[in-house]
This record gives structure tokens, sequence and C-alpha cells, in this order.
């Protein structure tokens, strides 16, 4: 007998969507969209369908296992926690607990997956990651200069004259924002996409603007000359609520439209008619996460934050400076998870030189790697590096639902628990501001087990079991703390399976800002602590034939490595039904140039790496830009990060996974 079940979707993505689920005989069926879901309203994506796919799959890991003179055997639950314990209490006793690394990323989502913070801080602290792959640039930019990150509500674009979506393909990542714009087109708003490439989200637009990769930054300069030039700047806002423009006047003086337009490679005219269309308020702004993967990337996201507040649409209703919306997990209560104040010693590493870091780490060194939500060996930047460091130490253990690349490589590989076969709690701190709740819906199969389980097996054997003594539902209540108040309680999460969250839609609306100085901060006082300057700068890219001649000679072509369409990240790759293929997307001038046609094969390459796929031709694709989606694993032709850098952006916290430059060739 059928039985439809609501529930929400785990993946780390933009939409966090309600799920109606159709379970039989014990066995998730069916995934489809929960029409009763206030944004999401009974559509979901292909990736969120997969997770029936995922859950039912039989590659699918049922056993711990134990890598035994170079193959995997089964071993028991018991005999793998407590040779595992045992590690972790030698390494300690010789070591100090800093000789344990612990590896993540934040592919799946839930409040209780926080729960290895609590494990890692009672043990005594392990050395941490710090930064982010994905968005940290971004983050800790908007910081600098509203003091935190946060987005307008969704419905808020419908109140917008003008929408620019900068970097951002909403039609692949963001399905829901997507038909929110077709529904603001129809209402008259006009729409603009700012992107490399031409992809569905710009198809659909008024107008697109092809940008040089890495140069985003440069071009909101330019519109800001633009503006200030016609002298349509609002100076009701700028001199009341903001600090330091007057930094950021010297700063634009001192380059030239024509310099501007030469390495955007936009033309003045196109610059002069965008300056028209921020000033035509209200316009909102929506910022993909792909232009902060740079080395000038926080730069290039506050480029564009003083674009937004120049033209007098920070704070009203309609605009915004649209990135992310931080104020949804400032809903929870995180440390009441995490227990930080158990951490006795701390070291970090970023996540992007994770690699550098645990092969030239002393005081001391790296001893084991445990690795939770994440597949490194196919996320990290420059894999071979990844792979060469992971390799190091004697024990790497990989809490996993898969063999994937990073488990291969593992001593013991931990079977972990899929979607609906844990309770908890979702949200996006990305998109909409409603928590998800998902009930467990059925059994794991053979033996994999939700985290929450191992840690608190783990913690029983390390002596702070105690810590880990609580139901599932005390748990969760432990994470709503801060919202009692709000009435936002577990009880009526689970029954109405979502809630919104106490968030303020018009952000910034009262023009009190979270900075030091209240208000919004051209030249910025938590940036003047961390690089002793502060100030605005017109950075390039670290690979850029501005920056690097001799570099871009040899290698002439930029890469992007995108998000694929069905795969959230590496998640999905090996559940296709026809086997993927590394796909090399390239601009027409490079298919022309080197006399390339649809399915030739091909190699590209740079001096970390490279990877081989076959053609496929961008009709509209900025000239001499190559894109390659991220995620494939080696067993379907490696990933892309073969060839991208570990370098950490200009503020430390983001990657620099798109600051690429390669070559590319036929291969006969």
């Amino acid at each position: 007998m059928n039985d439809i079940r609501q529930s929400a979707c785990p993946l780390n993505c933009w939409d966090s969507c309600g799920f109606h689920v159709t379970v039989e005989n014990g066995k998730v069926v069916k995934v489809d969209g929960d029409p009763t879901h206030p944004i999401t309203k009974g559509k979901i994506c292909g990736r969120g369908r997969m997770l029936e796919t995922r859950a039912n799959s039989p590659e699918r890991l049922l056993y711990p296992l134990k890598k035994i003179n170079g193959e995997f055997k089964r071993i028991s639950w018991e005999t793998a926690l407590d040779e595992i314990s045992g590690h972790l209490k030698e390494i300690k006793e010789k070591y100090g607990p800093l000789a344990v690394l612990h590896s993540h990323d934040y592919a799946n989502n839930g409040l209780l997956k926080n729960l290895d913070q609590r494990f890692f801080n009672c043990f005594g602290g392990v050395t941490e990651l710090t930064g982010s792959l994905c968005w940290g640039s971004g983050i800790e930019a908007q910081k600098w200069d509203f003091g935190d990150a946060y987005s307008h509500g969704p419905e808020d674009v419908l109140a917008s004259k003008n929408i620019v979506v900068w970097g951002r393909n909403v039609a692949r990542t963001n399905m829901h924002f997507y038909q929110m714009l077709q529904k603001a087109q129809k209402q008259g708003a006009r729409l603009i996409v700012i992107d490399p490439l031409y992809n569905a989200t710009a198809k659909m637009a008024d107008d697109f603007i092809t940008v040089k990769p890495g140069m985003d930054g440069l071009l909101a300069a330019g519109i800001m000359k633009e503006i200030i030039r016609l002298g349509l700047e609002d100076h009701s806002f700028i001199d009341a609520h903001t600090e330091g423009y007057e930094d950021l006047l010297e700063l634009l003086e001192g380059t030239s439209m024509a310099s501007i337009s030469e390495m955007t490679e936009v033309s003045i005219e196109e610059m002069t008619r965008l300056a028209y269309v921020f000033t035509d308020k209200p316009t909102s702004t929506y910022m993909g996460l792909g232009m902060q993967r740079y080395k000038n990337g926080g730069n290039t996201i506050r480029l564009i934050d003083a674009l937004v507040a120049i033209s007098g649409n920070v704070g009203i209703k309609g605009g915004g400076a649209n990135y992310a919306n931080l104020q949804v997990g400032q809903s929870f209560s995180f440390d009441q998870i995490a227990l930080s104040h158990r951490k006795e010693q701390k070291r970090q590493f970023t996540m992007m030189k994770q690699a550098e870091e645990i092969l030239s780490a002393v005081n001391p060194a790296i001893h084991m790697i445990i690795v939770t939500c994440g597949n490194p060996l196919t996320q990290v930047p420059d894999t071979n590096r990844v792979k060469e460091a992971f390799a190091s130490v004697s024990k790497l253990i990989v809490i996993e639902q898969f063999m994937t690349d990073t488990a291969m490589l593992a001593d013991y590989v931990l079977p972990a628990a899929a979607s609906f076969e844990e309770e908890d709690i979702y949200y996006s701190s990305m998109y909409h501001h409603y928590v998800n709740y998902g009930p467990k819906l059925v059994e794991s199969p053979g033996e994999a087990k939700p985290d929450l389980w191992i840690w608190t097996q783990l913690a029983n054997r390390l002596g702070f079991g105690d810590e880990f003594h609580f139901t599932r539902d005390q748990w969760l209540t432990m994470g709503l703390e801060l919202l009692d108040s709000n009435g936002k309680t577990l009880e009526a999460l689970k029954q109405n399976h979502w809630l919104e969250l106490p968030v303020k839609k018009i952000p910034w609306q009262d023009h009190v800002f979270k900075t030091a100085s209240g208000k919004y901060e051209f030249t910025s006082q938590l940036g003047k602590t961390k690089d002793g300057n502060g100030r605005l700068k017109l950075s390039l890219p670290e690979e850029s034939k501005w920056t690097d001649k001799k570099l871009a000679h040899e290698f002439p072509f930029s890469l992007l490595t995108i998000h694929p369409l069905r795969s959230n990240h590496s998640q999905n790759y090996h559940l296709y039904s026809k086997e993927p293929e590394v796909k090399i997307e390239v601009a027409q001038n490079i298919a022309d140039d080197l006399r390339l046609q649809e399915g030739d094969r091909a190699r590209v390459w740079n001096k970390r790496g490279e990877i081989e796929g076959f053609i496929s031709i961008l009709k509209k694709g900025h000239p001499n830009t190559i894109n390659i989606d991220e995620g494939i694993w080696s067993r379907f032709g490696g990933s892309v990060n073969t060839l991208t850098s570990s370098s950490e952006s200009d503020n430390g916290l983001g990657s620099t996974l798109y600051d690429c430059l390669v070559n590319l060739e036929k291969v006969l």
C-alpha cells in the first residue's frame, strides 16, 4: 500500500524544497514536490527527484569497511568503532588532538549535521577547516560593507522595476526564483543578465551583457563612474548613511572608462546604459557565487555592493544587493549543539589550502583525517595535490553512502544513512526564509547508520558519551531554542512541516547596519583590522593577461567550472542512466580558431594537470572562455579540479576555482 508523506529536501542548495515522498513496503518509491509549501509550491528539480534513486541504489555502502593489504574487507561496527576510537586516543596521547584533521563540506544540509562539531570539540579540539569553496569570499565581503550578508524576501522581486541577475544562472540552480522572475517580467519588470555564458536565464532576459570572466568588479566600477559623471548618484543615502565615499571617488578617478572597457570587454555604451538601469529605482541585484571565486573575488562583490549603494537601492522595497541570507541560519542555536567552549586547543587550515597545510603541518603533523559531508578528492582544488596529502596520513576515515574517490583512498569507510532514513530540520541561507521538517520515513539498508549514532558510539568509547545522551527530539528542540519566544516550536514544525522564520524581508530598511560605524562602509573598518586598509580596490584575477602575460600566452583560455545540472556537486554522477563523460564547452571563437566540431575529443591542460573530454560549442559564450562542469568522478574522466588552483581569495575566506587559465588541443 502506498503512503504519501510530507518531507523536505536535504540538499544544500538555493531552494530547500518541500517534498511529497511515496513509501511502499518500507521503501521510498517516488519523490515529488509538496504543493502546500509556500515557496516551492509542488515543483522540484531533478536533483531532488534523484534522492529516491540515491537511497535505493545497489551501489550504497551497507557495512563498515577496512582496507587490509590494499583491499576493503567488511568488518563489524563494533570492530570499526573500537579501532577508530583507539587510533583517536593514541594520536591524542602521542601528539595532541590537533594531529587530527576534520575535513568537511556542506553539500548536505540538516541542523543535526553540525553534531560533528560537538564531537570534535568534546574531543578537545582538532584541526578544523575555515573558509568556503563555495561562497566564502562574498560572505566576508558583505560583512565588510553591511556588517552581514542579508537578502530580500523572495516576493520582494515583484516590486522591482529593473532586475539585474549578475553571474547567477537561476534556471539551473534556483528554479523557484526563475519562476518568480517570469512572474515579475509579466508584471512589467525588465530583466538584465550579466554573465560570461549565454545560459538559460540569459535566454529569458530583456538584455544580456557578456563580460570577461573575473572582470565583474571592474564592470561595476565602470557603471559607477558613469553614474557619477551623469550626476545620478543618490546623495540622500550616501551623505546620511555611508562612510568612505570620498575614498571610492578617489579610486574611480584613478582609472579611465577606456581601460575598464578594454579589460572587461564590455562597451562604454553598455556601461552607460546600465548606469541608467541602476538609477531607475527600484532596481534589485541578484549575485551568483561564481564571480567571487577569483583572487579578486571579495573585492568584486564589494564593488557590486558599492554600485547598489550609490544608486540608492539599499534598504528599499524592490532593491537590494542580494547574495546570501544569513538571517536564516542565525535563527538556530548552533552553539548549543556545537559546545564550542569544550574546545581545549584550536588550529585552522583554510578549506582551499588543506592539502598544502596537511603536507607541511608540524607541531603536530597531521596523523589522521576524518571526512564528513564531502568528497575532497573531487571537490577541493588542485586534485593531484589533494590526493598526495590525503594519502600521506596514517589513518583516513570517511563517513559516506557511496564509494567516492575519497572513500577509495580511505583506511576505514563507515556507511551513513541517506535521505528519508533519519529525522532532521532543513533550511537554506541563500534564498528563502522557511525551515522545513524532514521525518524519518524508512529504515536504512544493511547496517548504514545516521551520523548521530556514529558520533554517539565514538563519544561513548572516548569518555564523553554523556554529552550525546539526548533523544532526537531533544537535539532538535535544542537547535530551535532561539525561536521559542516566537512560538516556532518543534511541535509546531512537525505539525505544519514548515515554518516561516522571523527575518527582515527588506534588510537595512532602517539604514542601521551591523558595521562598526552603524553605516554602510565603502571603506570598511572590519577590513582595516584584517588587511590594514579596508578600501575598495580595482583588483584583477590572479591568472589573466593583465597580471601574468607569460602565463596567459601559454594558457590563453579562461576556464569556468560551473555546477552540474543534475548533480549536487559530485553526488549523483554515478546514478545517471547514461554514464557521464567530461564535456568541454568552448566559445565559438575557440572552436573556429582550432577547427573544433561538436563531439571532437580534446585535451585541456595547465601546469597543475590535464583532463580529456568531448567538445560542445557555446554559441554565445564570451570569447576565449571554456566551461567544464565540476564534480565528475575519476571513473568517468576525472575532476576538473585537476586544473584549478588552491589559492585563496583576497579576503582569505574563499576559493579561486574560476581564476584558472588553460590551453586546449584536439585529440586525434
